[in-house]
């Protein structure tokens, strides 16, 4: 019988990407997004090409609604995967932007997959397997602005989270990825003509270095040399540096 995953952020990008790799894997695939004609075209998709089944949940896991819907159905089947891809970024500074905005990112970015952690890790503890990836961020490295802040506490938690269930078969990881050609930049209204081409990272690729990642047993999955050289300089330089870097970037996306 074929085993369940479920992928928050599912109908593009990253964890579109996501959902077809682990289809292509064997596994019936939970779509969690907001956009609920999206979600059927995208199930439908993975149904016809290969073979699986699907469930398409709508939910704003900026909602204390959205997120709980997603938790009931953690709580009643059984997932063997899940997939923390939901995200979003604000092109404001933090002393300018809209304080519902920032609350909306706090609780899509770092409640949402709190809590679904929190819910489904007892199941994958007690049948001793189980995969977490949660989709992060390079800018968890630096320093800029909520966004960074937010992924800064996902990537802490899921290397917390890998040490404290080192000896079982639960894997989790966090995948850290650079600029990715997906929609995320065009919905934030970010400017990026200015970024060069060889610092841009493909969906499909970095997702596939993702799983074989976890898989693997790594805490921090970083896909491409540039970000693999990156995250050496952030990891020796002077903080003042590296938060000059974030903060750089940010007025740029600006």
């Amino acid at each position: 019988m074929a085993k369940w995953a479920l992928v928050t952020g599912a109908s593009s990008g990253i964890g579109e990407s996501f959902t077809r790799l682990l289809a292509a894997k064997g596994f019936n695939i939970a779509l969690v997004a907001r956009d609920e004609a999206r979600l059927h075209e995208r199930a439908t998709a993975l149904r016809e090409k290969y073979g699986v089944q699907t469930f398409v949940l709508p939910a704003d896991l900026a909602t204390a609604q959205g997120c709980a819907s997603v938790e009931d159905y953690l709580n009643e089947f059984d997932i063997e995967v899940l997939i923390n891809n939901a995200g979003f970024g604000i092109n404001k500074a933090f002393t300018a932007s809209i304080l519902t905005a920032e609350q909306d990112l706090l609780d899509v970015l770092v409640r949402t997959p709190m809590r679904l952690m929190h819910v489904i890790l007892p199941k994958m503890k007690a049948r001793n397997s189980g995969t977490i990836i949660n989709v992060s961020s390079i800018a968890s490295f630096i320093a800029g602005g909520t966004y960074s802040a937010s992924k800064s506490y996902l990537t802490v938690l899921s290397e917390s989270l890998h040490t404290e269930l080192l000896g079982t078969d639960v894997k989790i990881s966090a995948l850290c990825p650079g600029f990715t050609r997906t929609e995320f930049h065009q919905r934030g209204r970010m400017r990026m003509k200015g970024l060069p081409e060889f610092m841009w990272l493909n969906s499909d690729q970095l997702v596939s270095a993702a799983w074989s990642d976890a898989q693997s047993g790594k805490a921090v999955s970083v896909p491409g040399w540039q970000y693999k050289l990156l995250v050496g300089i952030i990891s020796s330089a002077p903080r003042r540096f590296v938060r000059k870097i974030g903060m750089n970037l940010r007025k740029r996306q600006r």
